[in-house]
């Protein structure tokens, strides 16, 4: 049998332009913006919420998703023939904290852009996420299995899946897991978080049962690129092929990192108190994606067999002559290892960390101090510690 085109090396379709993608203080937005950018320089506006002003950049607009007003305004000067929806608040204590807001960002922001785009041929992909389940099953969600998310944040992002299939039946709403990447301030993201911990030589308690298919952005924005260049519609699971607690992520992490690995402490959820609640087992199967898109899967994180823990006390076992450390974890994490230069498609990028690399904040202009006084008061409602 002829095996499917690698979606990491062969040639990707060009998507309807001009393109808008939200969401851009997300780690899938983020990197999916700068990705596009490179690619289609003058053809790519990503939007961030009007108070977060320290996201600056070319192609970079300030605008509420709520705000149909003006998001009326930017398709009228923009012509978009594309968008790419990543918007969204995932802070799960936040969205438990303030339902309103939640629903607000999560499900009213999506109504307007329907809206907004009602009876034209815009393309529309939308991100959900692999929390529209509980994972009190046995994981391995196919895209047939009922929807049961036990918080705020899972149940708007399930109505908003619904949302879009019954206003927007051509749309494309791919449901994905944890993306890895680089994150707009170096807090957004699960790597970020953890790493974070560990760098101040903290303690960081995750969940032995919370299962997660996690994967590189990179791999992702081909996906996104696929997606957007075709007919595709309905809805499909995009997470990886590899099956990972948050205690397992947390090891890899903290090996690859070079850190103490006295500061990782796990336990289960039962133990972990009701706020928020978490969800467990939410492996997600993603094959009939990859089957439409005619394409392999993507790659698994971590990339490396050798990097996936085998069990609870792997991050323990170092060589003498074992090279962890956060230029290392940047390299093999943050980053797909496996994907080769070609061209201006980066595709491995030897110097991950430098100034070059997709995220950095040379190329969107962030003032760092003030993400910083920004996001210090968000680190709690990242994965528990």
């Amino acid at each position: 049998m002829e095996r499917p085109p690698n979606i990491m090396s062969e040639c990707h379709p060009d998507p309807p332009l001009p393109l808008l993608i939200t969401g851009l203080t997300g780690v899938a937005g983020y990197n999916a913006f700068h990705y596009f950018h490179r690619r289609y320089p003058g053809n790519v506006i990503g939007i961030r919420q009007v108070s977060n002003w320290p996201l600056q950049g070319k192609g970079i607009v300030p605008c509420d998703a709520e705000d149909g007003v003006a998001l009326r305004s930017l398709f009228d000067k923009y012509q978009f023939r594309s968008v790419l929806n990543t918007a969204g608040n995932c802070a799960l204590k936040s969205c438990e904290l303030d339902p309103e807001m939640a629903w607000r960002v999560n499900h009213a922001g999506l109504r307007t852009l329907l809206e907004t785009i009602e009876e034209t041929p815009v393309k529309l992909v939308h991100l959900s996420i692999d929390l529209v389940f509980s994972g009190e099953s046995t994981g391995n969600y196919k895209e047939r299995h009922r929807t049961d998310p036990v918080t705020v944040y899972g149940k708007s992002m399930a109505a908003a899946e619904e949302l879009v299939t019954l206003v927007r039946p051509d749309a494309c709403t791919l449901r994905i897991s944890l993306p890895m990447g680089v994150s707009y301030g170096g807090h957004a993201g699960a790597i970020d978080w953890i790493q974070s911990r560990f760098k101040q030589h903290k303690p960081a308690t995750l969940y032995y049962d919370e299962i997660r298919t996690p994967t590189y952005t990179d791999c992702l924005n081909r996906v996104f690129q696929h997606v957007l260049a075709s007919n595709l519609s309905g809805l499909y699971n995009a997470g990886g092929p590899r099956r990972l607690s948050l205690y397992q992520i947390a090891q890899v992490v903290n090996r690859i990192g070079g850190y103490d690995p006295q500061n990782l402490m796990g336990c289960y959820r039962i133990s972990a108190g009701p706020m928020p609640p978490r969800a467990g087992n939410v492996s997600m199967d993603s094959r009939r994606l990859f089957e439409a898109l005619h394409v392999t899967p993507l790659a698994p994180w971590p990339y490396f067999q050798e990097h996936v823990p085998t069990h609870g006390q792997w991050h323990f076992e170092r060589t003498g002559g074992e090279p962890g450390s956060p230029q290392l974890l940047a390299q093999l994490l943050y980053r797909n290892p496996a994907v080769v230069i070609r061209g201006r498609d980066d595709v491995m990028d030897r110097d991950v960390g430098s100034d070059r690399d997709v995220g950095s904040d040379r190329d969107v202009g962030i003032d760092r101090d003030a993400g910083r006084a920004r996001d210090a008061g968000r680190d709690k409602d990242k994965l528990r510690a």
